[in-house]
Formats: structure tokens, C-alpha cells, sequence
């Protein structure tokens, strides 16, 4: 799986995960989908991400590292 569609899976995932714990632990964890939605909008302006740097340092390629691999 390349980086980008990682992210994306990591960013659903939390979403869902947070809404999760907003109904069923405590209503505060909205707050929890409301950073990773403006996270995700930010990183759409600035190309920042902190899970993707974090992700690409563990070791997955992005599409086009993975398209000069071959």
C-alpha cells in the first residue's frame, strides 16, 4: 500500500475510532474528528502531514517512490 492510500486509511480509520469513543466513552472525544478533519484540510494547502513523515519513516513508499522502484 503507498503512502497516500495509507494515509487516507489512517485518517478514516480515526475518524470512525473517534466517533466511536464520542458515543460510547465520553462526548469530548468529538474533539478528537475535529482535528483530524482540520488536519487533513490543512495538509491539503501545505502538503505538512505528521503522519505521513511518520509513516515514511517507517518504511512505506510513496506512489512515486514506488513507480522509480519499478
Amino acid at each position: 500500500m503507498s503512502l497516500e492510500r495509507s494515509i487516507m486509511a489512517f485518517a478514516g480509520f480515526m475518524v470512525l475510532l473517534s466517533l466511536a469513543l464520542t458515543y460510547y466513552v465520553h462526548p469530548n472525544f468529538v474533539w478528537l474528528t475535529a482535528f483530524v478533519g482540520a488536519n487533513l484540510f490543512q495538509s491539503a494547502f501545505t502538503g505538512f502531514c505528521p503522519a505521513a513523515m511518520l509513516m515514511h519513516k517507517l518504511g512505506i513508499k510513496s506512489e512515486r517512490e514506488r513507480a522509480l522502484q519499478g
